[in-house]
Order: C-alpha cells, then structure tokens, then sequence
C-alpha cells in the first residue's frame, strides 16, 4: 500500500511505524482545542466543523501540553487513497489506552469513529481527549494505528475451536469453556493474585504531574498509581470517577496467520468498559515457552459504582484470518513493549519493585 500510493504521508514514513498488521499513525504540526467531540457527517470536513466549534491552534512542532478533561482535533501526516474493496478500521496504541487517553480517528465527512470507508480519499485526523493525566505530544508523537480490512474476514468456527483445543490462543483454565457459539473467546479478570505476589491491579491517582509520552521509562510509577492488592475477597469496586489498569486471568496468543481484537464494552455483563486500545497484532503472546501474555485491561466503570469479582467475564476476543503471514510478528525482535508481559503499566513507567 505505500508502494502504491494507497498510504502517503508529509513526511516519510518511518520502518518502525509499520506493524505486523497496522501501521502507526502521527501527530502533524498542530493541534486544535475544540469545545466538544464531534463526527463530522456527510455534508462536512473535519476542517469545516473545527472552524465550527471555533477552535484554536497549539503548535505541536517544540511539544505541548494536552490538559485533562478537554477535547483536541489534530491532523496527522499521513492520508490515503483507498480502493473500492479496502476499508480501515483505527484503534489507540497499547500505551495510549493504559494512559487514559480516549484517542479516535476521524475522517472527512464520516459518521463513525475509527473508520475509513471503503474507497476514501484524503487526510486523516484524530481526536485526543486526555481523561486521568495530562499529556505532553509533539509533531511525531504516535498515539493510534491503522489496520486495513479487504472484505469480511472470518475465522471458520472449526478452525477457531481447534486453535482453542490446542491452547494456541486462549489458554483455558481448567475445563472452563472459553468459546462461544458466536465465535468469540471469553476473558476473565484476575483479582486472586499469584501466590506470594498479591498485586493485582493499579488505581490512577487524581492529581499528578503531566507526562510526555515519548519518554520511555521516564516515570515512577507510584507517583502516578496506587497499587491494588489481593484481598481475602477477590474484588474490587470500581469507582465511576477511577481509572484501573487490570488483567486477566488467561494467557492470550495470537497465531502468526491471525490478528484479533477485544470487544471493548458490552452492557450485558456490566456497565464499564475493559479496554481502550483493543487489537493484538500477530504473535502477541506466542511464545508459549515463557509463560504466554496476559491481556491488560484499561478499565472505567460507567455513571455507577460496580462490583468486579475474580473471574467475572470481562471481555471477549475476536480472530481474524491474515490476507497473509506478516515477515515481521509482535515481540521482542521488532522491539514491542508488552511481549510475555503480566501487569504492566505503559512503557512510560519504570518497572515497580513489588
């Protein structure tokens, strides 16, 4: 597709930002504050509806702050050109969403959020609206992805159950089944602890300094987190004004031939959402030998308090097949963050001695 011209940016495009299926996208040199969130619809461009909302520029080029609470429209260096049969589907980066921030593409004239039609044409733009922290970003600064989608690919369901017999993608605990007859896979939420280690979670503190999310590795992760400890009742009560960063109890893999996705929020099992960036590229979690990994789950409870107990479904998986198998998988090699990882905070905090 870059070859083609099907993916085109002002600035040329970096070999770390193509992943095994998406391709990272950048911040631009500007960044818009508006008064709300906002789709543009059909009759409008994203340019039409910020000048609207009367928003002002931030230079982004020497980095800027991005307060809590309030609502940015930046456009980002690439654009597309898409063909008739190909449609893009956005999710925020791993670390975006265990930073809080609610990060979404938008796309001329669109009626969704982190979709791009079949057949579009133009640039491509993304709100930021940081809810537990405030952020530092600059021109470059990438905080969501883009995958493509050729079709309606699906997993044939004798496939998926075989993947799941063999323990190649949900490792299953016991005899619990984990597949459900819509195809998807069932996770868990770990509030148990593992033996002598009882950390099972982190808490957002409120009031914080900012932090720029290029740093690596910059930042204590107590002054930012207050860590949750296992109880003897396995539970939490999540707190509507509360961010937590959780896990689960299951072990995911991703065959190098698939991609797959969490199902961010379903009001059947509760009223609070489990995961913000939601797509695991092929190979996550594939090395078995040292020990498979967890999903993160970046979780906010809605309008009410609610009772989280270990084991309690929290989320399901989908699969998807690949057009083909990527040369390059998620993990160590290609330098990913989150490869055989446990509870981990984003990559902008240093490891906490337990």
């Amino acid at each position: 597709m870059r070859r083609d011209g099907e993916i085109v940016a002002a600035v040329e495009i970096l070999p770390e930002q193509v992943q095994p299926a998406s391709i990272d996208l950048r911040l631009g040199p500007v960044a818009y504050r508006v008064r709300a969130s906002f789709l543009p619809g059909p009759d409008s461009s994203v340019v039409e509806k910020i000048e609207q909302l009367d928003g002002y520029a931030i230079d982004l080029r020497p980095g800027a702050v991005l307060e809590k609470g309030c609502v940015y429209v930046a456009p980002l260096l690439e654009s597309v050109a898409l063909a008739d049969n190909v449609a893009g589907f956005a999710n925020p980066k791993s670390s975006t969403g265990r930073l809080d921030i609610l990060t979404r593409l938008i796309s001329d004239r669109s009626a969704a959020f982190d979709r791009v039609e079949r057949g579009y044409q133009g640039a491509l733009y993304v709100e930021i609206a940081p809810r537990t922290f405030s952020v530092v970003v600059r021109t470059g600064t990438r905080l969501n992805q883009l995958r493509f989608r050729r079709g309606s690919p699906q997993v044939a369901s004798s496939e998926l159950q075989r993947l799941h017999d063999e323990q190649q993608i949900v490792m299953a605990l016991g005899d619990e089944k984990k597949l459900g007859e819509d195809g998807m896979l069932r996770v868990t939420v770990d509030l148990g602890g593992d033996g002598a280690d009882t950390l099972i979670g982190f808490r957002a503190r409120k009031h914080t300094d900012r932090i720029d999310v290029d740093n690596i590795g910059a930042y204590d992760p107590l002054d930012f987190w207050e860590p949750i400890h296992a109880h003897r009742d396995p539970r939490v009560i999540l707190d509507p004004n509360d961010f937590y960063i959780l896990k689960t109890r299951e072990s995911v893999g991703v065959p190098p031939d698939y991609a797959a996705e969490m199902m961010a929020y379903d009001t059947t099992v509760g009223e609070f959402r489990v995961h913000y960036a939601g797509f695991f590229d092929p190979g996550f979690g594939w090395d078995h030998a040292a020990g498979g990994s967890r999903a993160v789950l970046e979780v906010r409870s809605h309008e009410v308090p609610f009772l989280l107990e270990h084991g309690q479904t929290v989320g399901w998986l989908r699969y998807e097949p690949m057009a083909g198998r990527p040369d390059r998988l998620y993990g160590r090699g290609i330098g990913s963050n989150y490869q055989n990882q446990g509870l981990a905070l984003a990559k902008q905090f240093r490891p906490i001695t337990r």
